[in-house]
């Protein structure tokens, strides 16, 4: 996963537990726009989510800032 990415979602995980708590959960989703405008880094984020981890669709945003800062 691209260097970019990687902050985007740490950057949004924190933002959601600082706000909702430790225990908010989020999608891939949740680090896009509501339109598709960037498709690439979208599949991107997908693949990681769902092939690479076969994460569910809600997963903590703890666990996944925790995933991404440790480099999986």
């Amino acid at each position: 996963m691209r260097n970019s990415l990687r902050a985007k979602i740490i950057t949004v995980c924190n933002d959601k537990i600082t706000k909702k708590g430790e225990t908010v959960g989020l999608s891939f989703y949740a680090f896009f726009a509501n339109r598709n405008d960037d498709p690439v880094l979208l599949m991107e984020a997908a693949e990681w989510w769902i092939k690479t981890h076969e994460l569910d669709h809600f997963e903590k945003a703890v666990k996944i800032r925790d995933m991404v800062e440790a480099g999986a």
